[in-house]
C-alpha cells in the first residue's frame, strides 16, 4: 500500500513538471495557440539589413508589436508588422529601422504623424526610413580621405 502511494505521488509530480515545461515553452517561444487579436500593418523599405522576424515594433519607446514576416518584393524589403489591437497608427506615421543598444539589435520605430485618419488592418505605411549602413558610411569616409590627400613636393 505504501509503495502505491509513493508511485502515485511520483507520477503526479512528473505530470505537473511536464505541464510546467510545456507552459514555459509556449510562453518563452511567444506562440499563440488560440490565434491572435493583433492586426497586420505593412511597410516597404529599401534596406532593412539586420532586421529579423520577431523584432520589436515600438512607439515612443513602448513595445506595440513585432515583425511577423519579411520578404523581397520588386527589389524592396516588404515587412509585415503585428500591432497590438489597442494601438492606432496614423496614416502619415513614419516607420524607420533603428539600432537598439550596443549589441546592435534592429527594431522598427514608428513616429506618430498628425493625420486624423488611422491605418486599417492590412493597411500600408507609406512613409519609411531604411537602416543606416555603418560599414558603407565608414568606407565612404575612408575612401574620400584617401582621395583628398595632397601630393607633397619637397
Amino acid at each position: 500500500m505504501n509503495r502505491l502511494n509513493i508511485e502515485t505521488a511520483v507520477g503526479i509530480f512528473i505530470i505537473i513538471g511536464l505541464a510546467c515545461m510545456a507552459y514555459l515553452a509556449v510562453k518563452l517561444g511567444d506562440v499563440n495557440l488560440f490565434g491572435s487579436d493583433q492586426y497586420v500593418v505593412k511597410a516597404r523599405f529599401s534596406n532593412i539589413s539586420g532586421l529579423k522576424e520577431g523584432s520589436t515594433v515600438e512607439i515612443a519607446g513602448v513595445q506595440v508589436g513585432k515583425v511577423s514576416k519579411i520578404s523581397l518584393d520588386n527589389y524592396q524589403a516588404f515587412v509585415e508588422l503585428l500591432i497590438h489591437p489597442g494601438v492606432k497608427i496614423q496614416e502619415d506615421a513614419i516607420a524607420s529601422i533603428r539600432t537598439q543598444g550596443i549589441i546592435g539589435d534592429k527594431y522598427v520605430k514608428i513616429s506618430p504623424g498628425g493625420a486624423e485618419e488611422f491605418i486599417q488592418p492590412n493597411g500600408m505605411l507609406t512613409e519609411t526610413e531604411s537602416t543606416v549602413d555603418i560599414e558603407e558610411l565608414v568606407s565612404k569616409y575612408i575612401f574620400e580621405k584617401k582621395e583628398e590627400k595632397p601630393d607633397r613636393h619637397d
